[in-house]
């Protein structure tokens, strides 16, 4: 429990999402009452009259902005103007208005893929300005890295209480399956799974292997945002991640090996294979708030796979 909660009133845009039903359980664990979920039926955050509207009928003291258009690297390289717009618009009018409504807390949620394409691993906070992101997801990463710039200057200029988080790629149980606009791990559970169910003796992997991945288990994920909207106060973008690099290759087998595909992985080098190398460095998370990933990897990827295996039924 946190008396931090008990009298606030909480807006969590994207609270109905895949991280957002997550944060919304932990600030329920910590005494939450009044939370505010806008649905997209509801309200179109690209649109100001509708964050408007949002804002009055939520009439927030704290917001946490999970809200975002996203997807793998096929989806950012078929609508990357779509994932700048809807992105860079909803992040730059929701902080804009909630400074103007006085809002006493904003918590923006950004991306690792605001990183530069060749930052040194493990990356840094203060690596985020050294080079141009890897270029199937720049349009995603730019317009969300904005949303550092806008809560800094908003800081600087109003006081505004508004601090940014890069969360590393997520997975875990109730995370979008949907081959078209998942994710890597989501992805290559849902072909592992279908290819064994049809006797199917061989799925492609897009890419060579070769680059490295960090993943955060959802729940880890959502307690560090949680515990950064309880305690940090600062400007300074902290990386949200669990310290664990692995390749892609190695990740494609140990998918294989849990779902129990026995079939073959053959390597598409046509396909992009996205940034190099993903790997953060999340001491500056523990140092302003304590916050430090718990579940292992394998035991993440263990419950997420035995997720879909109940839940696939329900799945288009």
């Amino acid at each position: 429990m946190s008396n931090f909660w008990s009298q606030k009133r909480v807006c969590v845009t994207g609270g109905a999402g895949f991280l957002g039903k997550v944060v919304i359980g932990k600030l329920k664990e910590r005494g939450a009452t009044e939370i505010f979920v806008p649905t997209i039926e509801e309200y179109d955050l690209v649109d100001p009259k509708s964050i408007d509207q949002m804002l009055i009928d939520s009439n927030p003291d704290v917001i946490i902005h999970l809200a975002a258009h996203v997807g793998g690297i096929g989806a950012n390289r078929e609508h990357p103007a779509e994932f700048f717009y809807d992105n860079l618009m909803m992040g730059v009018q929701l902080i804009h208005k909630s400074w103007q409504r006085g809002i006493e807390k904003f918590i923006a949620i950004g991306t690792v893929c605001a990183y530069p394409k060749y930052t040194p691993v493990p990356f840094k906070e203060d690596d985020l300005w050294i080079g141009y992101p890897e270029e199937t997801n720049a349009p995603y990463g730019l317009a969300k890295k904005m949303l550092l710039v806008q809560s800094q200057a908003y800081r600087d200029q109003y006081g505004f209480n508004s601090i940014f988080l890069l969360p590393v790629n997520l997975y875990g149980p109730g995370d979008n399956f949907n081959l078209q606009s998942s994710h890597v791990i989501p992805a290559l559970i849902r072909k592992c799974v279908e290819a064994e169910n049809k006797g199917i003796s061989e799925i492609e992997v897009w890419g060579d292997g070769s680059p490295t991945r960090e993943f955060i288990f959802v729940e880890d994920a959502a307690e560090g945002i949680v515990m950064a909207a309880e305690s940090y106060n600062e400007s300074l973008p902290v990386n949200i991640g669990s310290g664990f690099e692995i390749s892609i290759k190695d990740l494609a087998e140990k998918i294989a090996q849990y779902t129990g595909f026995s079939g073959r992985l053959v390597w598409n080098p046509d396909k992009p294979n996205g940034q190099p190398r993903r790997g953060l460095d999340t001491s500056r998370a523990l140092e302003k708030f304590g916050f430090k990933a718990k579940v292992n990897f394998d035991e993440g990827l263990i419950k997420t796979i035995a997720w879909y295996k109940e839940n696939q039924h329900l799945i288009k």
